[in-house]
């Protein structure tokens, strides 16, 4: 696993980019926020390019006019601003009206979980899974590398119906190589098999499953990482085949568990396919982080650092397995 050295964002930007030279419906908006992607893709593309301010409520009135009208748009906000100050009408103009006819408007949101981690709480987006997967007919993407980000623009381009895209705000090592040919429909890799506990993750938890497994894998426990990147809008039969071998599933989120997030989505699949598996939580609970630290002091401070997530599935395999 090499280091990247690009962000999600700017990645995800660079391949619209090209896609704009070929494809006049496109249309890219922008609460006013910016990348260094993104200034050439305002600068060559000017009739298609729509600063609306620090305005996201706005932001999704613009978008929804383009798409109402056959265009692809993106709207690009600060992850928490663009989820919850609009979220109405997010609920009113994309979900309730993408069931009486197709649009195309791609929420791209930068700063998922705690990547704005020394900006406070309200910068941090623990919520957002749980609030957008609530509305019917939106698709939650997210992402655990540039290489998912990259992958994505063809299936947000073909895929006419709203989108919510949740970029970390921060530069995460590769996971995926361009030749894994990665199935986005798919909704989901699995990173590696394991005996009798898999780590279901999202987002950057992605990469601490991964450290997780080195390390257990040091003291005998052979565990299997899947790697989840579409919550809704997927076929969900290959997950459940994935899942069935093992006695017990853990999820792993930068999100607050048991509110409708990562865990509530594995635990309706399990529910809804008769599955005796035991589910394992693990994520933020229900309080906010008022300490100003690096994302890693911060998930120390919860408990969801590696080595206390080692020393959790050490004892759900002693106890119960």
């Amino acid at each position: 696993m090499t280091t990247g050295i690009r962000m999600m964002r700017d990645i995800f930007i660079e391949e619209l980019y090209g896609r704009m030279h070929k494809d006049e419906r496109i249309f890219f908006l922008s609460a006013d926020f910016g990348s260094p992607k993104l200034d050439q893709l305002r600068w060559k593309f000017k009739n298609r390019f729509v600063n609306v301010g620090i305005a996201e409520q706005n932001l999704i009135n613009v978008a929804t006019g383009l798409a109402i009208e056959g265009f692809t748009v993106y709207a690009y906000a600060i992850a928490p601003f663009l989820s919850m100050r609009a979220y109405e009408q997010i609920r009113i103009n994309l979900a309730m009206f993408s069931q009486l006819k197709e649009i195309n408007v791609n929420l791209v949101g930068v700063g998922a979980g705690l990547s704005y981690d020394v900006s406070g709480p309200t910068h941090h987006c623990l919520e957002d899974i749980s609030i957008i997967r609530t509305l019917p007919n939106m698709i939650v993407f997210s992402p655990s590398d540039e290489e998912l980000a990259r992958s994505f623009v063809d299936y947000s381009i073909k895929i006419r119906k709203p989108k919510y895209i949740r970029f970390d705000s921060k530069k995460l090592p590769v996971i995926y190589k361009k030749s894994d040919n990665i199935q986005i429909e798919n909704g989901f890799s699995q990173l590696r098999r394991g005996k009798k506990i898999c780590l279901i993750s999202t987002g950057v938890m992605t990469h601490k499953a991964i450290k997780v497994a080195k390390k257990l894998d040091k003291c005998g426990i052979d565990i299997g990482i899947i790697d989840l990147f579409l919550l809704g809008d997927f076929d969900k039969t290959r997950l459940v085949d994935a899942v069935k071998k093992y006695k017990c599933v853990i999820t792993l989120e930068e999100a607050f568990i048991n509110k409708g997030g990562l865990d509530s989505f594995i635990l309706s699949i399990l529910d809804e396919n008769h599955l005796k598996i035991n589910l394992h939580r693990i994520g933020f609970k229900d309080k906010y982080v008022f300490d100003i630290g690096s994302r890693e002091y911060l998930h120390r401070l919860k408990e969801i650092d590696e080595d206390s997530i080692v020393g959790l599935i050490k004892n759900i395999k002693s106890e119960s397995l």
